[in-house]
């Protein structure tokens, strides 16, 4: 970077006085002369997306850090107010786009909850199936990257490759692979068939083993392990100060997951550990992350084994978009359809709060209604965004190649960041 250009520049003054800030009683002289300000990203292939990062440096020991979040920024918030709740389903997708049915789940719980429905028993244990192989994909991803990240790219293929398994069943499942827009407010669009059933199973039965030989292949690469231990550490009770959730806080030790301190959809029907780990750096959210997906294959298992049949779409006209076969023969379900698809379901006046524990932490929709068909307020509480707020507590005192690896430990999306 130009120093003098920097010097001169006002584009971004709160970010250098943040960064300035970081250790008070020093002037950007001093910083100008004695260290470096280094840009990484926002175009990084190591942030994961359009993150930048404005980096203070001592030789080539991170002396503070700015994030700097917005480069992705699409106002999914403000289009939500601006459109009813079954049409932003689609845009839900396009949040955590790596674990798109997760992100859907989220969303029509928190529209049901507004509107005082609960979807059938079948159709949750659908969405069960579905969240947990998406926090399987997720975190195949989130492995996968960090070891090509510090140069290990042969578990990159092969996490990869487990992954495309599950692909193929949402392919089955809802005729789409990645973006699958499944649920509906009080259910989900379609009853899962057989042939997707049977899918889900065998690759749980195989994917334990595959899992493990990749873990073999991680743990017994003497780079990898040392690029991560002790890298990147977060105590427990900094991470709860700045608002870690999911992996990233349990890594620190704090055995904290929603699907256990508040239970919903048939979680506390299954059998599952929390795993957690106490050192808090980049290597134990790497093994967090490998447990948690052989815990996931062991609730969709459960889901398989105890899912009961019946409907998968609640029967109610004013709230719950009515099924095909009964618009095409039924007039008062023709009028119906016509007046949720263009008014919306008008739930009572309120607000509400849900969140379910997603593969990267707390997904949260806050929902106000005035009774209209669409929300008055809608705020998302996406947990890559709060989870980007440690990383100037985690690499401070450590170099810049440290850095490619923590941001991958953390496992940001920037398309829920930024949102």
């Amino acid at each position: 970077m130009n120093m003098e250009k920097l010097k001169k520049d006002e584009a971004h003054p709160k970010i250098l006085q943040a960064l300035l800030n970081a250790e008070t009683s020093i002037s950007l002289d001093d910083v100008l002369e004695n260290e470096m300000i280094l840009n990484m990203g926002p175009q990084h292939p190591a942030t994961h997306g359009v993150l930048r990062l404005l980096l203070r440096l001592d030789g080539e020991v991170v002396v503070a850090c700015v994030p700097e979040l917005g480069y992705l920024h699409r106002g999914y918030e403000k289009m939500a107010e601006n459109m009813t709740y079954y049409e932003f389903i689609p845009h839900t997708d396009r949040l955590d786009y790596i674990s798109p049915l997760a992100n859907n789940v989220a969303w029509v719980l928190a529209v049901e909850k507004l509107a005082g429905i609960e979807a059938p028993p079948r159709a949750q244990y659908i969405r069960m199936m579905a969240a947990e192989l998406a926090r399987v994909a997720s975190h195949l991803v989130a492995v996968g990257s960090l070891a090509m990240d510090v140069g290990a790219l042969t578990v990159f293929l092969w996490t990869l490759r487990e992954r495309e398994k599950i692909l193929d069943i949402w392919d089955i499942l809802c005729g789409a692979r990645f973006t699958n827009s499944y649920t509906r407010i009080g259910g989900v669009a379609n009853d899962a068939q057989p042939e997707a059933l049977a899918k889900a199973r065998w690759f749980i039965d195989q994917f334990d083993p595959n899992l493990d030989e990749c873990e073999k292949l991680l743990n017994t690469n003497r780079i990898f392990i040392e690029r991560l231990d002790g890298v990147g550490v977060i105590s427990a009770d900094d991470a709860i100060e700045i608002g870690l959730t999911g992996p990233n806080l349990r890594a620190s030790g704090v055995e904290f997951d929603l699907r256990r301190a508040t239970p919903y959809l048939f979680y506390n029907k299954m059998d599952f550990k929390i795993p957690t780990y106490t050192e808090g750096d980049c290597l134990a959210r790497y093994f967090l992350r490998i447990d948690e997906m052989h815990e996931s294959a062991k609730i969709v298992r459960q889901v398989l084994d105890k899912m009961p049949e019946g409907e998968v779409l609640l029967n109610h006209p004013k709230r719950v978009l009515p099924k095909k076969q009964e618009i095409y023969t039924k007039m008062e379900e023709l009028i119906h359809d016509f007046m949720l698809v263009n008014f919306g379901i008008n739930p009572p006046v309120g607000e509400i709060y849900h969140a379910i524990e997603g593969s990267k932490g707390e997904l949260g929709f806050y929902l106000v209604s005035n009774g209209e068909g669409r929300p008055w307020k809608c705020k998302i509480r996406s947990p890559s965004f709060v989870n980007l707020q440690a990383l100037p507590m985690m690499v401070k005192g450590y170099m810049v190649s440290d850095v490619v690896a923590i941001v991958g430990s953390i496992d940001p999306i920037m398309g829920e960041a930024d949102k």
